[in-house]
């Protein structure tokens, strides 16, 4: 019994805490203090209470315009916005920061967190990738923005991990035609991803399924046709088999090329 009466106490005591900090909080809201509101929000901010801080500083942004805190402010504001994962409204207040605060010391870093905001939101690759092209953009501007920051290497790692995004997105896309059997959609797809991002880890499904969707093209084409999409098989094969000749895909790739090869052969021994 006296052991409950303890426990029934530290919580009464703990609650009694809480709601005395949300009264606080309530009134501090409801303050003109704004130089108050600042400070709390910076308090709030570095006790890891995001969404607290964040509500501070919308409160103060406009009235600290034009002063010598106003990039502070956007900048805790921006950073409270990041640590609830908001990354939108994160990614636009440190865009507010790096156009609005050009002598800012906060520059770099909002230039920065503009595109890392973009990489945050940037979905599965079977989604729209409209937030991949923009933090490639924008960490392709950080680079020529800030070519001596020590966070160069990491835009540069970003910008190629979503590159690789785009690339498998377009292999999606494309194997989504060979799965339906639109091979001429899925080559055309296919090499576009090969052109525009030649060094992809991809490169070698890629080249593969080029190969392979050729094959069953030409083997599905009217006769007028065989004889060229055969050869384009042929081609394809030496390139593919040229790139990758230890493949495990090696015995499936000989296969379509001795197929596409004896036709051509007694093509030209009919001829």
């Amino acid at each position: 019994m006296f052991k409950n009466r303890i426990v029934f106490g530290v919580l009464f005591a703990a609650a009694a805490v809480i709601l005395s900090g949300c009264g606080e909080y309530e009134k501090l809201l409801k303050s003109r203090d704004f130089q108050k509101k600042y400070e709390m929000g910076v308090q709030y901010y570095e006790d890891g209470e995001y969404a607290r801080a964040g509500t501070l500083f919308d409160q103060v942004a406009n009235i600290f315009r034009g002063t010598t805190k106003a990039d502070t402010v956007k900048y805790y504001q921006a950073k409270s916005y990041y640590g609830q994962k908001d990354y939108m409204m994160a990614g636009y207040y440190f865009s507010e920061l790096s156009s609005t605060y050009a002598s800012s010391v906060y520059m770099e870093e909002s230039d920065f967190m503009v595109g890392y905001c973009f990489y945050k939101q940037s979905p599965r690759a079977e989604l729209d990738q409209q937030t991949t092209y923009k933090a490639i953009t924008a960490m392709q501007m950080f680079i020529v923005k800030h070519p001596t920051s020590e966070r160069v290497t990491e835009s540069q790692e970003i910008i190629l991990e979503m590159s690789d995004k785009l690339v498998e997105k377009s292999y999606i896309s494309a194997k989504l035609y060979y799965d339906l059997g639109y091979y001429k959609s899925a080559i055309l797809a296919l090499r576009n991803s090969l052109m525009q991002y030649p060094d992809t880890r991809y490169r070698e499904d890629l080249m593969f399924l080029i190969l392979k969707s050729s094959y069953l093209l030409a083997d599905g084409s009217i006769l007028s046709k065989k004889l060229e999409r055969y050869q384009t098989t042929v081609d394809e094969y030496y390139s593919y088999i040229g790139e990758f000749p230890d493949t495990s895909n090696s015995r499936e790739a000989k296969r379509m090329y001795e197929a596409s090869n004896k036709f051509l052969e007694n093509h030209n021994k009919q001829s």
